[in-house]
C-alpha cells in the first residue's frame, strides 16, 4: 500500500490510469486497494474527486478493452493449445461459452466486484465474441460503478477517526 501511495503522490493521475489499465489486464496490482487509496487522496485534497473517478473509469475501461481484444484474437487458440494443462477441456469451454452467451453481459458488471473474476469475464467475452456494442455498454456501466463505489469508500474511510 505504501508503494501505491508513493507512486500516486509522485505521478498523480497518469499513475492511476496506467496502474488500473495494467491491473485490469492481469498484472498483480491490487485494484480495490488502489481505488480506496485514490478515494482517500481525494478526501485530503491531494486529488480531485470527480477527476479521479473519470481517470479511473478511463483506465479500467481501457484495460477491459485490451483484455477483450486479447481474448478475441488469442484466447481460443491459446486455450486449444494449453487448456488441457489447467483443466480447460472442450466440454468445459463449451459450458463457459453457453453461460457467457446467456449471462455474459451481467457477469461483467457483477464480476467487477469479485477480484480475479473481472479479468476472466473480459477474456471470455472476447473468446466468445460478445457483440462489441453490448460489451462496451456493460463494461462501461460496471467500470463506472466499480470506480465510483471504491473511490467513494476510500473518500469516506479517510474521515473516520481511528
Amino acid at each position: 500500500m505504501e508503494l501505491i501511495e508513493n507512486i500516486i503522490k509522485h505521478y498523480g493521475y497518469i499513475a492511476i490510469f496506467l496502474m488500473l489499465t495494467l491491473g485490469i489486464v492481469g498484472l498483480p496490482i491490487p485494484d480495490e486497494v488502489l481505488m480506496t487509496v485514490v478515494g482517500y487522496f481525494t478526501q485530503i485534497g491531494t486529488l480531485n474527486y470527480e477527476l479521479a473517478i473519470v481517470i479511473s473509469f478511463a483506465g479500467a475501461l481501457l484495460g477491459m478493452m485490451i483484455s477483450y481484444f486479447i481474448g478475441r484474437k488469442a484466447g481460443r487458440p491459446f486455450i486449444d493449445k494449453y487448456g488441457k494443462w489447467v483443466g480447460l477441456r472442450e466440454k468445459r469451454i463449451m459450458k463457459v461459452e453457453t453461460w457467457m452467451k446467456k449471462y455474459g453481459p451481467y457477469s461483467i458488471i457483477l464480476g467487477y466486484f469479485i477480484p480475479g473474476v473481472r479479468h476472466v469475464t473480459c477474456y471470455f467475452s472476447g473468446i466468445t465474441r460478445m457483440n462489441m456494442k453490448t460489451y462496451i455498454f456493460f463494461v462501461g456501466v460496471g467500470a463506472f460503478l466499480w470506480c465510483f463505489i471504491f473511490i467513494t469508500i476510500g473518500r469516506f474511510a479517510g474521515v473516520i477517526p481511528l
